[in-house]
């Protein structure tokens, strides 16, 4: 018999054996052929029970190698040989069975099986075997040979003992030292229902071997899987920052990282967003790869389902966890004392923010000021010569702290008066001053203003100063600019000027414009 730790079933089979061998030992009654044949029922019932559960086993390993391919496809590959191998000799043996039964009248009259001619005849002619029983030997050898190949390593040997036939000879040796060849030994001359059962039994030791070697295929894997060496360790903390002083209370945790673990596919959202697969996220083993961009600094959320395969159905496991994003300084913070100046009239723009504090738990207020996003503000100054900004931020501990900073309020300063795009004097002809624009400049201001005239006054020596609506010379300055000679000085002065979105603003004086005429 089998060596090694065996199965309950596999122990009833060897006493099922031990009795068998007991009772050719009697001299044969109907009661004993009807007790051969009693057993040979439960055999066969318990056969088929085995065959359904072998066949579930299958189902469960190849449910194993579509989620886990790199695990379990090689294991189930065997596991289909052997299903195939031991499906091809139990069928074999049933036909023997049924040949054997063939001139019965009743299959259950056991107590006129008593006969051996079948097997006799099959088997055996004369002191060689014939065709049958030659048959009969290179099936289960190329089955014990075939088989304990595939099956684990520490199956193997019980395979071999199993199907075991006699010595390296094929010999038997008997209570008085003689040996006898095995098919001889086992099968000639004994009763049908004997050997009738003899051959059941040796279906179950198929069914027995087939059942464990798709065990330990499956248990093995499975103790791989819970194996440390398919984890790794992370840290994780309640927050993604912590301030100097404070206690840190993360944690080290394992997740497994082989590819059992490897999620089917993730529905999983940024803020409310949905992300893409490949794009967004990739799935690995041991979960689920972000390739998404930090965003702007705050608090962002990720969350949605993670979906695993288990036995063949989708796991759905709940994904929603945050990160915070804050502000990378890619500068010093270099100040001028005596330069904090907002000017009116202008949107100015400012950057506030408090450092190791997202953005989104940042706020500011002062008179004039508003928020565009995220650090992004804009202070539009009204009266006064002064501001104090207040910033506030909240710590990630609840705590909440302020910060004011004071601002000079200046105005805009005067523009300087602008002909053809020259200031204060410029030299053209008559004919180029009649066409030429006159505008407003604010040179080396820090804003780009858009300024715009509506109107001045136009002044030829010796002529009345002439009061202009617009932007170029009208008819009444024309005519005054043909009375000037060469060389004179025409002033260009009390110019209106205004910023295009903001006309409410009233400009400091324009600087006046004096034209030196060359003809």
């Amino acid at each position: 018999m089998a060596g090694g730790k065996q199965s309950p079933r596999q122990k009833m089979v060897n006493l099922m054996y031990l009795v068998f061998i007991c009772m050719l030992a009697l001299n044969m009654s109907k009661e004993v052929l009807a007790a051969f044949g009693l057993m040979n029922e439960k055999m066969e019932v318990s056969n088929q029970k085995t065959s359904d559960n072998n066949l579930a086993f299958l189902d469960g390993l190849e449910t194993k190698a579509s989620e886990d391919a790199a695990k379990y496809a090689e294991d189930f590959k065997k596991a289909q040989s052997v299903q195939k191998l031991s499906q091809e000799y139990y069928d074999y043996l049933e036909a023997l069975k049924k040949g054997m039964t063939v001139g019965v009248e009743d299959p259950k009259d056991y107590q006129v099986m008593d006969k051996s001619d079948f097997l006799d005849q099959k088997f055996f002619a004369g002191d060689n075997l014939a065709e049958g029983g030659k048959e009969f030997m290179k099936r289960i050898e190329e089955y014990r040979t075939k088989v304990s190949v595939l099956v684990p390593a520490k199956l193997k040997s019980s395979v071999i003992a199993r199907f075991e036939t006699g010595d390296a000879n094929g010999k038997v040796e008997k209570k008085d030292k003689t040996k006898q060849d095995w098919l001889n030994y086992h099968y000639e001359g004994f009763p049908l229902i004997a050997s009738l059962t003899k051959i059941t039994a040796l279906q179950a030791d198929i069914k027995s071997t087939e059942e464990d070697a798709l065990k330990s295929m499956l248990e093995g894997n499975l103790t791989d899987q819970v194996s440390l060496t398919n984890f790794k360790t992370s840290l994780f903390g309640s927050k993604s920052a912590f301030y100097s002083g404070e206690k840190y209370d993360g944690k080290i945790i394992i997740s497994k990282t082989d590819n059992s673990s490897t999620p089917v596919r993730a529905e999983l959202t940024l803020d409310g967003k949905k992300l893409t697969a490949d794009t967004d996220y990739k799935l690995e083993a041991g979960g689920v790869k972000m390739l998404i961009n930090t965003g702007n600094p705050g608090d962002h959320v990720v969350a949605g389902t993670i979906f695993f395969m288990q036995d063949g159905t989708e796991v759905p496991v709940e994904v929603n966890n945050s990160f915070a994003t804050i502000s990378k300084p890619n500068a010093a913070l270099i100040a001028a004392d005596k330069m904090n100046v907002v000017y009116r009239g202008v949107a100015n723009p400012m950057t506030i923010s408090i450092p190791g504090i997202p953005d989104n738990k940042v706020s500011a207020s002062a008179p004039g000021l508003s928020k565009r996003s995220g650090s992004q503000y804009v202070m539009n100054p009204s009266t006064g010569r002064e501001v104090t900004i207040m910033a506030s931020g909240t710590l990630p501990d609840g705590s909440r702290i302020n910060t004011p900073a004071k601002f000079r309020i200046k105005d805009i300063p005067r523009p300087n008066g602008t002909i053809r795009g020259e200031t204060n004097t410029a030299k053209m002809p008559r004919t180029n001053l009649e066409i030429s624009t006159v505008g407003a400049l604010l040179e080396d201001f820090d804003f780009d203003l858009n300024l715009a005239v509506s109107g001045f006054k136009f002044k030829v020596p010796g002529q009345p100063t002439v009061v202009v609506r617009g932007n170029k010379l009208n008819g009444a300055a024309k005519s005054a600019l043909k009375r000037a000679g060469r060389g004179d000085a025409v002033q260009i002065f009390d110019i209106e000027a205004y910023i295009t979105n903001n006309k409410s603003y009233r400009l400091k004086k324009v600087s006046p414009v004096v034209v030196e005429l060359t003809n």
